[in-house]
């Protein structure tokens, strides 16, 4: 069922599917909570599951001109607070591992895991942050094709024949992405900080799930991530890019499943 949440003089759309402990689900950059369709279906069989349309994204206005990961935290704060849910998993997909990483730091008492789908707790490097000014540049001009051609790319290419049906959904979302959303979107993740001291403190279970022909983002950068963690669990996806959980969807929801299950264990042990 779509509800919705007031924050900051918008309204932050969201899903609020099943019964009992809350798993929620935070999208990445170009998508919206639509994209998790698979997930919730399958997730709300044992949990409740929220998905929410971040700040720029599905039918979640902009804010201003930039949004930080900060501001994505916030945002998601807002729509747990209105339902009255204190304690979560919270899995993050690309930028919305960015903001749950930003989410972990502000609100940290609320956290009983952490998903990191095809995302990272460094900042960007120089490289990196050049190559997201350059996008700028290129979407200030001429942004549908730039989302079309970035869709198809973050799928491995052995996979792209037989997920035809996917990547036009995945296309179909993103094209509802405004030029101005997806600036946004691109000078936060630019300027995000890094947050690997999240993972070395976090006192709960962090899952990390990686595929291994990922071009976004490298996965043996993940390695040393992984090292910080005092409770880490790892998925590695040997023929998944960055869409993990559509090119892999079986085992990474079993995977997300469990790592749920043994978080809330903890929560009741406390």
């Amino acid at each position: 069922m779509l509800k919705y949440a007031e924050f900051k003089k918008i309204k932050v759309r969201y899903s609020d599917t099943g019964k009992g402990r809350v798993i929620v689900l935070l999208h990445g950059f170009l998508c919206s909570h639509e994209i998790w369709d698979g997930f919730i279906k399958r997730l709300s069989e044992r949990f409740r599951v929220i998905a929410i349309d971040l700040p720029g994204h599905g039918e979640t206005p902009c804010i201003g001109y930039y949004h930080s990961m900060e501001l994505l935290a916030q945002s998601a704060k807002t729509v747990l607070d209105k339902v009255g849910v204190r304690r979560y998993v919270i899995a993050g997909h690309s930028l919305g591992g960015y903001a749950a990483l930003a989410f972990a730091e502000l609100f940290p008492e609320n956290v009983s895991g952490l998903c990191l789908l095809n995302s990272t707790s460094y900042a960007d490097s120089d490289d990196k942050k050049k190559e997201r000014e350059r996008v700028i540049r290129l979407v200030k001009k001429e942004h549908k094709h730039y989302v079309a051609e970035v869709i198809t790319s973050l799928f491995a290419p052995e996979n792209v024949e037989k997920l035809k049906k996917e990547i036009s959904k995945v296309k179909r979302i993103a094209e509802k992405t405004s030029r101005q959303s997806i600036i946004n979107s691109l000078e936060g993740m630019k300027e995000r900080k890094s947050r690997d001291l999240i993972l070395k403190f976090a006192p709960y279970p962090v899952l990390f799930i990686i595929g291994k022909k990922d071009t976004v983002i490298n996965y043996e950068s993940m390695y040393p991530q992984m090292g910080l963690c005092k409770y880490p669990a790892v998925l590695m996806l040997e023929n998944a890019a960055h869409m993990a959980f559509y090119e892999a969807p079986k085992e990474t929801v079993n995977e997300l499943q469990s790592f749920a299950l043994r978080c809330f264990r903890g929560v009741e042990e406390e």
